[in-house]
Formats: structure tokens, C-alpha cells, sequence
């Protein structure tokens, strides 16, 4: 029996590889929020708890996964990424909304709302 207070699992993004990218990222069914970054960067890090929250707030509705740069340079070549973080949303294998750099909590579910009204048959959900 599920009671009203019971605490959620906490959702946290997946990371991805060069090995991993077709299967998680390419093949997915739900839009993915994708996290280029590396360990070295300070607004990579600082853009990580924002990334968190977003990935627990729309679980279920978009897959989020990081991709260390570095340590990935095949992805990272393939789609120009230069400057880190650069946060992209994928969907059906093709990348439809990206933006360079960090920002509020506020300013990135923009980013993630904008993204969701480009993928065809989603619906908004307005907070």
C-alpha cells in the first residue's frame, strides 16, 4: 500500500561514454538532457546540483546524462563542443536545442521547457 508522504527515489544522471552514447543517448524514447563537462571545470560543477534537480523534476519525461568531455573526446568532437559546460537536448537521435555556459535553476528549466515545445506530440506542462 503506497502512503501519501512516501519519499521519492532521487534521480541522478546517467553518465555516458563513447561506448554508451548510441545506445542511451541516440536510441532513447524520451527527449535527453545532455551535460558536456569535465571534472576540471568550475561551472560545470557549479550547473551540476541545477542538473540534478532538473533530472528529478522531469523524471519520467526527459532521460539526463553527462558526458565528461575529456574523457570522451569521440562525442565530444563529433558534435564541435569547444566550451564546457555546454548542456544539449536530443531527441530521436537528432540534437534539437543547446546552449552554452551555466545559469539559475530558473533560466536552465527554460531552457528544458523551450527544448520539450520542439519535440513534436509533447505536452507543457506550465509551473
Amino acid at each position: 500500500m503506497a502512503h501519501e508522504n512516501q519519499v521519492q527515489e532521487t534521480v541522478h544522471p546517467l553518465e555516458v561514454t563513447d561506448q554508451t552514447w548510441q545506445t542511451e543517448v541516440m536510441e532513447a524514447d524520451l527527449p535527453v538532457f545532455v551535460d558536456f563537462w569535465a571534472p576540471w571545470c568550475g561551472p560545470c560543477r557549479m550547473v551540476a546540483p541545477v542538473v540534478e534537480q532538473l533530472a528529478n523534476e522531469y523524471a519520467g519525461r526527459v532521460k539526463f546524462v553527462k558526458l565528461d568531455t575529456d574523457a570522451n573526446p569521440v562525442i565530444s568532437a563529433q558534435y564541435g563542443i569547444r566550451s564546457i559546460p555546454t548542456l544539449a537536448v536530443f531527441h530521436k537521435g537528432r540534437p534539437i536545442h543547446a546552449m552554452m555556459g551555466a545559469g539559475p535553476l530558473g533560466h536552465m528549466r527554460r531552457f528544458v521547457e523551450d527544448s520539450l515545445a520542439k519535440v513534436p506530440g509533447h505536452i507543457i506542462i506550465a509551473r
